[in-house]
């Protein structure tokens, strides 16, 4: 917690709110400095205020949130204003952007992943009749391996869409385990499911007479 006030106010309200470390009777250029410093030492900084005072630190920090009901430049130097001027929001805006990471990085883990796979069965395809012995290489004896991966991509971007929608739920938790998980749900998960998609268009277009390969 930063604030102009003098180091008692400041102490009473940091209990209060169950803050643990506060800098008081802060002037701008205090508020500026240790925004910076904390950047410096590779760290994203996030900062709410409402006071003409906070605006230079506002306009420094990583993510700055302006309070509704605060001054003209704090709101203008911010990158978001808080409707409700609710300090607090700030923990929620951190944690839905974690959560819009998390996502993008499991879509992005998944369809790399899925791609991967596909060219799999594309490739071959595409070129058996150059080099047929490419075809040892139809492990699935798919006989419309190209038809049925352009399906299965359809099919594949219309699922994603829910999850791209509502999101990864967020857990608080280290970007070494983030990306373990993406690897081991979403990479793994990308892998096997076009030979089990595929595999299954194929033959269904089989069943319904189209049989060229």
């Amino acid at each position: 917690m930063i604030t102009g006030d003098n180091r008692l106010t400041a102490a009473t309200i940091a209990a209060e709110a169950g803050v643990d470390d506060f800098l008081a009777e802060a002037t701008p250029e205090s508020k500026l400095k240790m925004i910076r410093e904390y950047q410096a030492g590779g760290r994203m900084v996030a900062m709410t205020g409402d006071g003409t005072n906070d605006a230079p630190a506002l306009a420094q920090a990583d993510v700055a949130v302006a309070m509704n009901t605060g001054t003209q430049p704090a709101r203008e130097a911010a990158n978001m204003i808080d409707l409700d001027s609710n300090p607090t929001k700030l923990i929620e805006i951190v944690e839905i952007g974690k959560q819009l990471l998390m996502t993008r990085g499991a879509l992005t883990t998944f369809s790399i992943a899925n791609d991967l796979a596909k060219y799999f069965f594309i490739i071959p395809a595409a070129f058996i009749s150059t080099y047929p012995a490419l075809g040892v290489l139809n492990i699935l004896g798919l006989h419309n391996a190209i038809l049925s991966a352009v399906i299965f991509n359809a099919v594949v971007i219309v699922a994603l869409i829910p999850l791209a929608l509502h999101g990864v739920a967020y857990r608080p938790m280290t970007a070494e385990e983030s990306l373990r998980k993406n690897i081991l749900i979403y990479g793994v998960g990308g892998v096997i499911a076009p030979f089990i998609g595929i595999k299954i268009i194929d033959i269904i277009l089989v069943l319904v007479g189209v049989g060229m390969r």
